[in-house]
């Protein structure tokens, strides 16, 4: 049975950091990575990281802040979110995916339940 858990969310200031962590199990996936949801607005494209590390995409907001990064060991992802904004603001979810790799193309096969990130000014 494939399960994701997600961890790490929280209220933090601007300009703090973060990490989130996502663990795996039952499976390797292709792909993993990161979305969230601000209240109002869809779920939205954050972070995707290839199965092996060599490649990893970024939404243009989060480029130069927010670092994805993968522990096949583990069989776990990290998100390091740095400089936050309170635009980060949202619900961020871990995925999983069979296929498919940057924006557009990732295709989740799994989300876990979701992890609150909070920034205030």
């Amino acid at each position: 049975q494939v399960q994701l858990i997600g961890s790490g969310g929280g209220l933090v200031q601007a300009g703090d950091s973060l990490r989130l962590s996502c663990v795996a199990s039952g499976r390797t996936f292709y792909a993993m990575g990161w979305f969230r949801q601000a209240p109002g607005k869809e779920r939205e494209f954050v972070a995707t990281i290839s199965w092996n590390g060599a490649n990893t995409y970024y939404e243009d907001s989060v480029k130069g802040r927010f670092i994805i990064s993968r522990d096949n060991a583990k069989n776990t992802i990290d998100l390091q979110m740095n400089s936050l904004k309170p635009e980060d603001t949202a619900v961020y979810y871990c995925a999983a995916a069979r296929s498919g790799l940057g924006p557009g193309r990732f295709t989740a096969d799994y989300w876990d339940q979701g992890t609150q990130v909070t920034v205030s000014s």
